[in-house]
């Protein structure tokens, strides 16, 4: 039976972001770890944490794959974030990032592995989902999460999709709701599939389609970005509602980071930035700007 996706719209997002109390702190808003960052592919896992940062999580850890000579010891754009080396990271309640410039290396092997295995909240991007679909035994490892009790969202460009299906990309993109139903099923995660019109997949097999979003976001590290906002977003849902489910919180996240990372574009767009030449960078400070719209009831 085929399942027609439901249209995201903006009076859903304004029910789902957490609010932000006067009395809170920063242990009200969560945690967020980004492991990736190989050597020359720094800027991926730094685009990503910086993304939590703006999008409100209360601390946002990065853990770099690359060469003990190569880490940086502050990001001098950001010094909020913490950095260290990725084996030395640990923080098991926080939302843990892996693909932003992960790299293929058998250290980011190890790293992937272990973290599927031991980390309970996870979004895999990227370079996670090339090793996994390469891997049989990551492929296990992945879909053993659920009985396990761990929550996992996978945000794959139509070719990781493909990759992890075994099939063409235009297979995927032909029937893109079944291909994110499928991965949603195999692999017993919540997925993104992104694109024109990215697709969110549930547990449940239920699907949402995004409207927002131009073609500005076609450009290098908007993905990471996502990955950031995605993880941002699930941490303070868990963080502020203590009785809020995991599975629950986390649809809300997807759902809610594919429509406001859009919507930054698409704001950026209005001011005349883009399409052509948007950069991910960019979008930051209107993905924040974005949340606190929101959080203010204005909802365009």
């Amino acid at each position: 039976m085929t399942v027609k996706p439901r249209t995201i719209d903006a009076h859903q997002i304004a029910s789902k972001l957490p609010k932000r109390k006067a009395e809170s702190h920063k242990g009200n808003h969560g945690e967020v770890l980004v492991i990736g960052g190989a050597e020359r592919m720094l800027g991926a896992a730094l685009l990503a944490a910086r993304c939590a940062l703006f999008a409100g999580a209360g601390r946002v850890y990065v853990g770099f794959i690359c060469a003990d000579h190569a880490i940086p010891h502050v990001d001098l754009l950001h010094p909020e974030l913490m950095l260290g080396k990725a084996e030395e990271m640990q923080h098991p309640l926080a939302v843990h990032v892996l693909g932003p410039g992960l790299g293929t290396s058998a250290h980011a092997q190890m790293e992937l592995c272990r973290r599927l295995v031991e980390t309970r909240y996870l979004v895999l991007d990227a370079d996670a989902l090339n090793l996994i679909a390469a891997s049989a035994n990551l492929q296990s490892n992945l879909s053993a999460r659920r009985a396990a009790g761990h929550h996992t969202l996978l945000t794959p460009h139509p070719l990781e999709a493909a990759r992890l299906l075994q099939t063409e990309v235009n297979t995927v993109q032909a029937d893109r709701p079944s291909a994110a139903l499928e991965l949603a099923r195999r692999f017993g995660a919540h997925i993104i599939l992104k694109g024109a019109g990215s697709l969110i997949a549930d547990l449940e097999q239920q699907l949402w389609l995004n409207p927002t979003g131009n073609p500005g976001l076609a450009s290098a590290g908007t993905g990471d970005v996502l990955a950031g906002l995605c993880a941002a977003l699930w941490a303070q849902s868990m963080a502020s509602h203590a009785a809020t489910l995991p599975n629950s919180a986390l649809n809300d996240a997807a759902i809610s980071a594919c429509f406001i990372h859009g919507q930054a574009a698409d704001h950026l767009l209005a001011a005349g930035i883009g399409p052509i030449g948007m950069s991910a960078s960019e979008l930051l400070p209107a993905i924040r700007d974005c949340i606190n719209r929101f959080n203010a009831n204005q909802l365009d």
